[in-house]
Formats: C-alpha cells, sequence, structure tokens
C-alpha cells in the first residue's frame, strides 16, 4: 500500500509538473517581461551641439544616451579624430551615458541631394561609426531647410542614388542610414525600395510628422518596425505630454510593430523654464508612459 501510494504521488507530481506550464500561461505568469526603453536626446537640444560635456549634462538630467552631432571636417569634437572617439568613449563611460546614435544636421544646410561634400561626407560618417567603441548603429541624416527634398522627386531620387553607393558600405559596418524629411509614408516607401538596403530606413520625427498633418499612428504601423530606426519624441513649445503628439497612442503603436529601440528627446521646451527642468520633466514623463 505505501509503495502504491508513492508510486501515485510520483504520477501526481509528474503531471503537476508537465501541466505547470499550460497553469503558468493560464494566468499569465510566462508572459514575456516588459520591454525597458532607453531615453536619451539630441546634443543640440540639450545645449551642447557636438560637444562632449552633453554626457554631463544627459547624466545630470538622468538620461540614458545622447545623439552626437557628425560635421563637416575639422569642426570641435570631430570623431574622425581618433582621439576624439577615445575622448568620447572614455566620457560615455565615466558618466554611464551611452552614444545613442549620431546626426547630421549639417545636411540642413548643405544638402546631401546636390552637394559632393555631403555626400563624402556621410560615407566618412559610416566608416567613422564603424570605428566607433563601442560603435552606435543609426545615423540620422537630415533633409530639412535647403536640404529639403519634400514633394521634389527629382531631389528624391538623386538622393536614392547616393544611397544605393553609400549602403553597401553602412551594411558592411552593420550601421543604419536613417532618413530624416517631411516626406509622408508612400514617398518613404517608395526611397527604402528603390534603395533596396537594410541598412536605409526612416528616422521617425513624431512632431514634424504631426506638423505636416499625418497620422502618425497609422504611419507608424505602415512602416513598421523593418523601416523605422529610431524615433524623435518631439513637442514644439511644449513639453512632452503637454502638446500635439498623443505618446500613450504612439506607444500602442510602436508596441504594435515590435520597436524596441532608443527613445531620443528633441525641442520640447517652454518659455520661462531651463532646459534642465524641462529635460527632466520629459525624461520622466516617457519612461512613465513607455516603461511605467
Amino acid at each position: 500500500m505505501e509503495r502504491l501510494i508513492t508510486r501515485r504521488g510520483v504520477l501526481a507530481g509528474s503531471a503537476a509538473v508537465a501541466l505547470s506550464p499550460l497553469v503558468r500561461q493560464l494566468r499569465g505568469d510566462d508572459a514575456k517581461a516588459k520591454h525597458v526603453f532607453q531615453i536619451g536626446a539630441c546634443d543640440w537640444s540639450l545645449g551642447k551641439r557636438q560637444d562632449i560635456a552633453s554626457f554631463d549634462v544627459a547624466k545630470a538630467i538622468g538620461l540614458d544616451g545622447v545623439q552626437f552631432s557628425f560635421d563637416n571636417v575639422g569642426k570641435p569634437w570631430d570623431l574622425r579624430d581618433a582621439t576624439v572617439r577615445e575622448q568620447v568613449a572614455g566620457k560615455s563611460k565615466e558618466t554611464g551615458v551611452a552614444v545613442s546614435s549620431l546626426a547630421m544636421g549639417v545636411l540642413n544646410r548643405v544638402p546631401y541631394a546636390s552637394n559632393a561634400d555631403a555626400e563624402r561626407w556621410v560615407a566618412e560618417c559610416v566608416e567613422t561609426m564603424a570605428k566607433m567603441e563601442p560603435n552606435p548603429k543609426v545615423v540620422l541624416l537630415a533633409f530639412f531647410g535647403a536640404g529639403d527634398i519634400n514633394g521634389k522627386r527629382d531631389l528624391q531620387d538623386e538622393v536614392i542614388a547616393r544611397l544605393k553607393r553609400v549602403a553597401p558600405a553602412a551594411e558592411k559596418a552593420g550601421v543604419v542610414l536613417g532618413v530624416e524629411s517631411w516626406m509622408n509614408v508612400d514617398d518613404h516607401r517608395r526611397m527604402l525600395d528603390a534603395v533596396g538596403s537594410d541598412a536605409v530606413k526612416v528616422y521617425y520625427d513624431v512632431a514634424n510628422m504631426t506638423k505636416m498633418g499625418y497620422d502618425i499612428n497609422a504611419e507608424v504601423r505602415a512602416l513598421g518596425r523593418d523601416r523605422i530606426c529610431q524615433f524623435h519624441c518631439k513637442e514644439n513649445g511644449y513639453l512632452l505630454g503637454r502638446g500635439k503628439v498623443d505618446f500613450v497612442k504612439l506607444r500602442d503603436a510602436i508596441t504594435d510593430i515590435g520597436y524596441d529601440g532608443w527613445l531620443i528627446i528633441e525641442g520640447a521646451t517652454e518659455r520661462g523654464k531651463s532646459m534642465h527642468d524641462c529635460y527632466v520633466h520629459n525624461s520622466q514623463y516617457l519612461r512613465g508612459v513607455f516603461n511605467g
């Protein structure tokens, strides 16, 4: 009788073990842990454009990363210089603030679509990123101001040709060129399809797209995870959560496509408040919405 009870106990225990994954699943115990987004900011928004001091500012605010500018040759803290790269890496380690990505805002003044220097600088940026330790995976290519290509098919086609030339090097380096522009989802998709490389994606700025009247959540879902490399979480003249962008709905759209990259704060300041106070608010707000 004792042996029978023991055998029954073993069988019952085995059944419980076999059923436990199902039970846990039904109870929700096996649900994947919620992704924790890293929050960064543009160095120019921190008042330290292409300046190593941006890491100290970001640390004081409580940010995880800095989007560091890559300008034309010879500017202060030019990452083409190996010594500068070492100093930036050291400052990043010292502060615990990562280089979330690079940005080529210089292309707003020197258009990528028509200027030979701009094309060369983008190629140099790709080469530089491959040499950085740890190397950032994304560089923003800006198409505003003098570099605007929205509604200009001839300029868009020239950008496509230039991106096709640099894409193989970007693929080899394991980095992504992020197109940030005024273009809508259809023009972005046309460009990405024509280039035909995973090394070219959309850098999605939610405030810019809202300003253009686009349905940002529909666009995010239409582009999907594979075609968006990073987000600018921005407002013009407002703190995040107090302007035109509904970040709760944006979170739902981002969750739907499975995006798990950086969220980079730009702009989002109010008159009468210091940048530091504004960015403490912005950082805490994004963490509450996306990581709460």
